[in-house]
């Protein structure tokens, strides 16, 4: 599903954000990214949906070399992926309907199929109720939520995380964790990067923790630290 190997990744010639990167995630696997800020968390989650690529060795992600994808490919892979960031990314003069259905519309999908997917994504988050109001009539959990349905709605092999719960409260976070646990259970790969400590404590899922942009940890059933 997902394999890293001998990964390094720098910016201007000298920054090093990843080295010596070997991973590997199994389909249907719930994997957790810790380390403090700066460890190249997000970094990795970029190379995974190939908004960067490495400098040396192989990121592989549902069978592509994503070194190697040409530019006219990657919209056709992300169709296959998931991604829900901190900053939720929603489309300000759409509704929630609308924001869910155009990651569908953009692929020229039936109009009754959009239909009928938004709705079961929207049930998924419980935001059915919801599905006239816009983006700055929502709180930031609902926002959140809206993001998620809009990443589940072309039913993704994989679904990436980066802090999706960095600006929210305790309480709104562990609903979005929740959310994220359903899709898992849904059979979706899904990998989180998070500071979130309570709640990986928590769910005791894989945990890999990084720091100064290496692996130091990898452990099953894992918590935020040794």
């Amino acid at each position: 599903m997902i394999r890293l190997t001998n990964v390094e990744k720098t910016y201007n010639g000298h920054i090093t954000a990843l080295s010596g990167i070997n991973l590997q995630v199994e389909k249907g696997e719930f994997v957790f990214l810790v380390g403090p800020s700066g460890a190249g968390k997000s970094t990795l989650i970029k190379l995974l949906y190939r908004e960067e690529v490495p400098t040396k060795g192989q990121v592989y992600v549902l069978g592509e070399d994503l070194g190697r994808m040409r530019r006219s490919q990657i919209p056709f892979f992300r169709r296959r992926i998931g991604v829900v960031f901190q900053d939720f990314k929603l489309l300000e003069d759409r509704t929630v309907y609308e924001n869910v259905a155009f990651a569908l519309r953009v692929t020229n999908c039936p109009a009754r199929e959009i239909q009928k997917r938004v709705m079961n994504a929207l049930h998924i988050v419980n935001l059915r109720d919801r599905r006239d109001a816009y983006p700055q009539e929502l709180s930031g959990g609902e926002q959140q939520r809206v993001a998620i349905a809009r990443a589940l709605v072309r039913k993704p092999e994989i679904l990436l995380a980066d802090e999706p719960t960095g600006n929210l409260d305790p309480s709104t976070s562990m609903e979005i964790f929740q959310l994220l646990e359903r899709a898992n259970l849904y059979g979706t790969t899904v990998v989180v990067a998070t500071h979130a400590r309570a709640f990986v404590d928590a769910m005791k899922k894989r945990v890999v923790e990084l720091r100064e942009g290496r692996i130091v940890r990898d452990v099953r059933r894992g918590s935020y630290s040794e």
